[in-house]
């Protein structure tokens, strides 16, 4: 959530990797502003200075803030730009709010060219190293986060930072067993490919970045989104999209089926299979074929979606052929496809304490998601998370668990009306969260018309990646005492944010302006206070490796303060709080027994020892030292847990091949990706247990855990 960049921007400034763009030119092309994004940029402005819960006005101060963010997005590890550069820079640092104001963008494009310009410098020395050979007998170390370092002052210096960049990809590739002639290959294939994206960036991708640099700068929630990103979105909300039924992506410049969604054309049709290679795409029965090799993947999958039901026709280069192999032609109708694997999900957990088993039905909710236009059209069977999740406890309820468990983890958000909705789900009628404009009014949310459909014991998984929406949800079950909230403290955004059309507000028939995810109001909790900062803190708290002062909305500058208001009126329906003591005991008895889970704390605590340290030997001796005891490590935890499926997914997790995601062989990968998928999940286990703790400490009469009774179930109309 931090860094909110274009992907490729994003790639270039972690990876930081290089090679030339092509040898016709040393840098990539200019880019120049297109008319509509000036519009659209004093049009955003108009409506962020008057109707943001933080306005404030676009001059010199917040001109600064904006520069400042800009730069940041731009080089956030400090990777391209020298300290010459920054003050070359500065000259635009009052300018950039009035090039919105005056519809004149040309000085954040110089500033982004500029940055191309820089990037492309770099790589292009970096393939050159490649032409040498290191010495990996000196003791000489390499600072891999540079965020928080000043910037280099001259270009020696950074030349000496991109040498040690270098050396540290050529040693992993090493450790791992490559010979000199692939490590030379391999490198110079991968900063090739990095340049390559660079000439690929197109005004409407710089645009989009400076533009968020100007709405974080007012709030770290707030951003705008081109047509494209802003169609992206909903498709995520909505969880649908009309296409051909294939997740793609780029490996060696091919677009690249990675999977295909059940029930969709592709996978019916018989004709394809992951790996085929989409060399062509054409439209209708006899339309020209469109050459894709090469382009970029969100440029790829445009071509590819369209209207429902119409023809779309793929030039196909199968798995098993070589680039010279044989083509086949494939015809496909494109049809709504559903992403059933964002939606939610139910699991069981069994868990035994002496001669009692309990079983814990898990449902892992990846976002708060709803089809915002299906709803408002009176559309009967619109998406909706609650109604997804609202079926999986009617299941539960027939299967007789003993408790249920809301998974949580790393839910950004989404619809606040389902997090209301959701919340009904298992208090009924009532106040669920309450909202405070930039006026100062407060109005309660409250669910009005839901019945009970869970009433036994309940528990919500939650980490630092848990955010807003589920946020909203995990306070209210904490607030009205009707379940355990276990985890980590989670994110801390208490802001409300709207989605704003800016071509509805321009009275635009055509899709060129893109929208504003727009801050609007604050949220509270029931009981007056707020998760904004501090979170929701878990009744019993689990380790994490997670670094406040880099995730989480306490990791941000501008973030609005922690304030409080009045509580709502509410009737609590249970008192868990006298429970929580004993869970807490029984908790920490058991996982001091726990081999995995005090693996798990070791991991974390390594994890934590190199954040701090910061720096990575670049001595040979040393590295395979310590590749050697880690991988000494991981083989004792392997024989003691009898090559169970965690102990194989976390071995080869552990072994690092020094490749990055698209230049492994795409068969491991997906192999690799499901070993993590099916790996036992520590965490979940523990706090299935900690349910199933609940439930007899329930029954022995202790405490009377909940109240809340059970009306007749009706699911979401």
């Amino acid at each position: 959530m931090k860094r909110k960049l274009l992907w490729w921007v994003l790639t270039l400034a972690l990876a930081a990797q290089g090679a030339v763009l092509d040898t016709a030119s040393s840098y990539p092309h200019e880019l120049k502003p297109e008319q509509q994004e000036a519009q659209a940029a004093h049009l955003a402005a108009e409506l962020l200075s008057r109707y943001h819960y933080n306005a404030m006005p676009l001059d010199n101060a917040l001109s600064g803030k904006i520069f400042d963010k800009y730069l940041k997005s731009l080089d956030p590890e400090k990777l391209f730009f020298i300290q010459a550069d920054v003050d070359r820079l500065s000259s635009y640092r009052s300018q950039l709010g009035q090039a919105i104001l005056k519809e004149d963008l040309s000085f954040p494009f110089a500033m982004f060219n500029l940055y191309e310009q820089r990037a492309s410098e770099r790589l292009t020395y970096a393939r050159k190293l490649l032409k040498q050979s290191f010495d990996f007998q000196l003791d000489e170390s390499y600072q891999y986060a540079r965020d928080k370092q000043a910037w280099a002052q001259s270009e020696q210096e950074m030349q000496d930072l991109w040498r040690k960049r270098i050396k540290n990809d050529w040693l992993r590739l090493k450790l791992a067993g490559k010979d000199e002639h692939s490590i030379v290959d391999i490198l110079d294939k991968r900063y090739e490919h990095f340049l390559k994206r660079i000439g690929r960036v197109q005004s409407a991708d710089a645009f989009q970045t400076y533009m968020n640099a100007y709405t974080m700068a007012i709030e770290p929630h707030t951003n705008y989104m081109g047509p494209r990103a802003a169609e992206d979105f909903n498709i995520s909300m909505r969880l649908s999209l009309v296409g051909i039924g294939a997740v793609l992506s780029e490996l060696d410049e091919y677009t690249t089926i990675r999977e295909l969604v059940p029930g969709g054309p592709a996978g019916l049709s018989g004709q394809l299979k992951v790996g085929d290679r989409i060399l062509g795409v054409a439209q209708g029965g006899s339309g020209a074929m469109t050459d894709i090799m090469g382009w970029r993947l969100d440029d790829s999958v445009a071509l590819i979606r369209g209207a429902p039901d119409s023809v779309v026709r793929l030039d196909v280069l199968p798995a098993e052929a070589g680039p010279d192999g044989k083509h086949k032609e494939v015809s496909l109708i494109r049809k709504k496809i559903s992403l059933q694997e964002q939606a939610a999900k139910s699991s069981m957990q069994s868990v035994t304490e002496g001669s009692t088993t309990r079983r814990i039905g898990v449902i892992s909710l990846p976002s708060f998601y709803e089809d915002f236009a299906a709803r408002q059209s009176g559309a009967p069977d619109f998406k909706s998370a609650t109604r997804d999740v609202a079926k999986l406890l009617q299941e539960f309820k027939r299967d007789e668990v003993d408790s249920v468990l809301i998974d949580l983890r790393n839910n950004g958000g989404g619809s606040l009306v389902e997090a209301v909705e959701l919340t009904g789900l298992f208090i009924g009628k009532g106040p669920v969260v309450q909202q405070r404009n930039a006026s100062g009014d407060v109005s309660i949310e409250r669910d009005k018309g839901a019945a009970v459909v869970w009433d036994g014991p309940l528990g919500v998984l939650i980490n630092r990646g848990s955010a807003s929406a589920s946020e909203i949800f995990a306070a209210a079950i904490q607030d009205y005492g009707r379940g355990i909230i276990i985890g980590e403290p989670s994110f801390g955004k208490g802001t409300v944010q709207t989605m704003v059309n800016l071509d509805r507000v321009a009275k635009s028939e055509q899709a060129k302006f893109g929208e504003l995810k727009m801050t609007v109001a604050q949220f509270f909790r029931i009981n007056g206070g707020t998760t904004q900062l501090h979170g929701v803190k878990p009744d019993i708290i689990f380790p994490s490796a997670s670094d406040p002062a880099e995730f989480g909305e306490s990791s941000y500058d501008n973030a609005l303060p922690w304030v409080q208001i009045k509580a709502a009126e509410y009737a609590p329906v249970g008192n868990l709080a006298v429970l929580v003591p004993t869970l807490l005991m029984r908790h920490e008895a058991r996982v001091k027994q726990d081999k995995d889970f005090q693996d798990l704390q070791e991991d974390i605590a390594e994890v934590k020892r190199l954040r701090e340290k910061n720096l990575i030997s670049l001595n040979e001796a040393k590295r395979r030292q310590e590749r050697d005891a880690q991988e000494a490590r991981q083989a004792a935890r392997t024989a003691r847990s009898d090559a169970s499926p965690h102990a194989a997914a976390s071995s080869h997790e552990s072994s690092d091949d020094g490749l990055q995601t698209d230049e492994r062989n795409l068969t491991k990968e997906l192999a690799a990706e499901k070993a993590r998928k099916d790996a036992k999940d520590v965490l979940l286990i523990e706090a299935a247990h900690i349910l199933g703790d609940e439930v007899e400490v329930m029954k022995s009469g202790v405490a009377l855990a909940t109240q809340v009774k059970s009306e007749p179930a009706l699911l979401p109309q």
